[in-house]
Formats: structure tokens, C-alpha cells, sequence
């Protein structure tokens, strides 16, 4: 059964677990989630589960629904994927056992925060970036040579050695350290080389479904990977 956190200024506010085929999000009472913020219009959005994938559905909605710092429409979500809507912040879990349209946004006061701002112009960059290069792509941050690389091919390696595909920093790092490997419509890292050495938004994996937005670390080499469509 699915869960979803609700939290805000980073403390969980309420904890959503439901068996309905459909919830709403949004300002009025009569939501199954109520957001009780200006920024929020009265219908935001919508999530409908089945057995297969649970999707968001945004209304519409004045300001706007991010999954994963991204502008949507429509998403399928992935376990742990962050919604931002408004001032609020809602964490999807697969698995509970884990600790209308149009005039929707009648009344609705336009975000002008700095962080609304901010996402709104990093995720046009990204969408940019995506669109030109017709895949996902792994952005250069810290300690690398690579600026843009294009995840163009089934299995892209990350390591020391000369064959990798991206060569990465650290002087205890393997020759061979990770690997992204595509997997149906999602990529995967995956650390074949020494323990500890491969990292996503700061926790040590062997095996990581990489969503939109998450840091990468390979050594001292740290990466940001931007999901494109396939």
C-alpha cells in the first residue's frame, strides 16, 4: 500500500496511507490532501494508483507541480520521488510499510518566493539541456573534466582507467568503479568497484535507480543526473 509524507519547512506535517484508486491535492477541505496555502490552488493535483504505476496529474495549477525539481503535467512516480507544491514538499513510498480543472486556481496567489523562481529557471536550463541532446545526460559539478555527457549507449562506466567512458578523481578509486546501465525506462548505477566510493546525494550504494536531479559521486568526481525522456 502506498504512503505519502507530507512535510513542511522539513517536518512531516501528516502521513498519507490509502487504499483509494485516486487522491486529490490541494487548497479547499474537500481534498483528500489539503495544503493550506495561498500558493496552493484549490484542485493542484491529482494521484491515481493501480496495480502497475501510480501517476500525479497536475490541474492546471497556477504555480505549478514538480517531481524531483522538474515542472510536470503528467508523471509517473518512482518510490522515494519528492513532489513540490507550493511550500509544501510530499515524499512517495511505494510501500506504506516503510518508516477538477480550468478556474482550480481561482483565488490562487501567484509564488513569487526566491524558490519558486529559482525552480521554475533551473528546470527551463535542464529542460534545455535535455532537448538538445535527445537523452539523459550527467552534468560535470565538482572535480571532473566532463562538463555534458550524453547517456547515449546501454551501459556508460565511470573509473580511473583509461577505457572508462568517464574518467573520475581519487586516488583510492578502481580502475572500474560504477556503471550506468539502462534498464527499461529508468538508469541504473550500479558500484563494481570498491565499497564506499560510489555515492547518490550523499549515501554509499551498490545498486541506485537514478532519479531526475540526484548527485552523483564516483571518487572525488561528483555528477548531476538529468532524466530525459525515452
Amino acid at each position: 500500500m502506498p504512503e505519502i509524507l507530507v512535510k513542511f519547512e522539513d517536518r512531516v506535517i501528516e502521513r498519507v496511507v490509502t487504499e483509494k484508486k485516486r487522491i486529490s491535492i490541494g487548497r479547499t477541505p474537500d481534498n483528500d490532501i489539503v495544503l493550506d496555502n495561498r500558493g496552493v490552488s484549490r484542485k493542484h493535483a491529482q494521484i491515481e494508483f493501480n496495480d502497475s504505476s501510480t501517476l500525479i496529474i497536475d490541474n492546471e495549477s497556477l504555480n505549478g507541480t514538480f517531481v524531483n525539481n522538474r515542472k510536470v503535467t503528467e508523471e509517473i512516480l518512482k518510490d522515494n520521488d519528492i513532489i513540490t507544491i507550493g511550500k509544501f514538499t510530499l515524499i512517495y513510498h511505494r510501500d506504506a510499510s516503510r518508516e477538477g480543472q480550468g478556474d482550480n486556481f481561482e483565488g490562487t496567489m501567484v509564488l513569487h518566493t526566491k524558490k519558486q523562481k529559482e525552480l521554475i529557471e533551473k528546470d527551463k536550463r535542464e529542460k534545455e539541456i535535455i532537448s538538445k541532446a535527445g537523452t539523459s545526460v550527467l552534468m560535470g559539478e565538482d572535480q571532473t573534466d566532463v562538463h555534458q555527457y550524453r547517456i547515449s549507449r546501454p551501459v556508460v562506466t565511470l573509473g580511473k582507467a583509461d577505457f572508462a567512458n568517464i574518467k573520475v578523481r581519487g586516488f583510492w578509486v578502481s580502475g572500474l568503479q560504477a556503471k550506468i546501465v539502462e534498464e527499461d525506462t529508468s538508469h541504473v548505477l550500479v558500484n563494481v568497484g570498491k565499497k564506499g566510493k560510489t555515492k547518490v546525494n550523499g549515501e554509499d550504494v551498490d545498486r541506485c535507480v537514478l532519479k531526475n536531479d540526484d548527485l552523483i559521486q564516483v571518487g572525488k568526481s561528483v555528477f548531476r543526473y538529468l532524466e530525459g525522456k525515452k
